[in-house]
């Protein structure tokens, strides 16, 4: 009978634990002690994407790492599936009951940070932002209208019916000009593959039609900002990033002149070293 009831106690853990995991758009591993920091990756990437990062931060912070739903092993959502992402974090946080976390996010996870901290009340203390910008769409389209942009578009068709050896010659080339580090342009394509496909076609539309450069005006907390210089030259992207964060009232920005977007993997030491001081600041 003991035994009986030992057994029924890990069921009922065991299926807990598997809802707490449905009931989040989202994988989350925690590691470390200390003042909570959200780690959130960049479109397609997974929690990996911040392994050598956590190996360091876990020594003094609780390091709450994502993969995004569609991305990795992560089942995908239905759509809209950006908005159900930002909405799945504000639970989390009042769930977990996490105080003053800090976010650290890199491409889409520097925008997700952005506009979570555009609301009203929200508990962030600081937002460490990784290459990432307010209004990715502004910076692709030079007549950047957030309306036009809708799930079925031509584009958007055309990617879904791309076969599977053309999206991965898309996929090579994107991640040869995201890192100039060739040994991990291998793992960045790798990502892309794995990605379910609709959530790759329609979450970057949604990431596409955000525009927050007004609403970051409304920001109330300390934002740190790595932006890489590569590929396209530190004149340009010092501009680019002065447009986009013009409303941003409190900010700090350091570039790394030698680095593609995925700086943690083409200047780690000085992306280490920059990260431990902005969150000492």
């Amino acid at each position: 009978m003991k035994a009986l009831k030992i057994t029924h106690l890990v069921l009922i853990i065991i299926t807990f634990n598997c809802i707490n995991a449905q009931d989040h758009p989202f994988e989350v591993q925690v590691k470390g002690a200390g003042q909570p920091i959200l780690l959130f990756p960049g479109f397609t990437c997974t929690a990996d994407v911040w392994e050598d990062t956590v190996m360091e931060l876990a020594k003094n912070y609780e390091c709450h790492v994502f993969t995004f739903a569609g991305f990795g092993d992560v089942a995908p959502i239905e759509k809209p599936w950006f908005p159900k992402i930002k909405t799945g974090v504000e639970a989390y946080v009042k769930e977990q009951n996490l105080k003053n976390p800090i976010i650290v996010g890199h491409s889409l996870g520097g925008t997700l940070g952005l506009w979570l901290a555009t609301e009203t009340e929200h508990p962030f203390s600081k937002i460490i932002v990784v290459d990432a910008l307010p209004s990715t769409g502004a910076l692709m389209m030079p007549n950047f209208n957030s309306e036009a942009l809708v799930y079925e578009s031509p584009w958007n068709k055309q990617m879904l019916a791309m076969d599977n050896a053309s999206f991965a010659v898309m996929a090579a080339q994107r991640a040869t000009g995201m890192s100039m580090n060739k040994e991990k342009q291998g793992q960045i394509k790798d990502w892309i593959l794995q990605a379910d496909r609709e959530t790759y076609v329609y979450g970057y539309t949604d990431l596409l039609k955000l525009d927050l450069r007004e609403d970051i005006g409304k920001i109330n907390i300390p934002v740190i900002i790595l932006a890489a210089a590569q590929p396209y030259g530190l004149e340009m992207v010092k501009s680019t990033y002065v447009k986009q964060y013009k409303k941003l009232q409190n900010y700090e920005i350091e570039f790394a002149a030698d680095a593609a977007h995925f700086i943690m993997y083409d200047s780690p030491i000085w992306f280490q070293e920059k990260l431990i001081t902005s969150l000492g600041n």
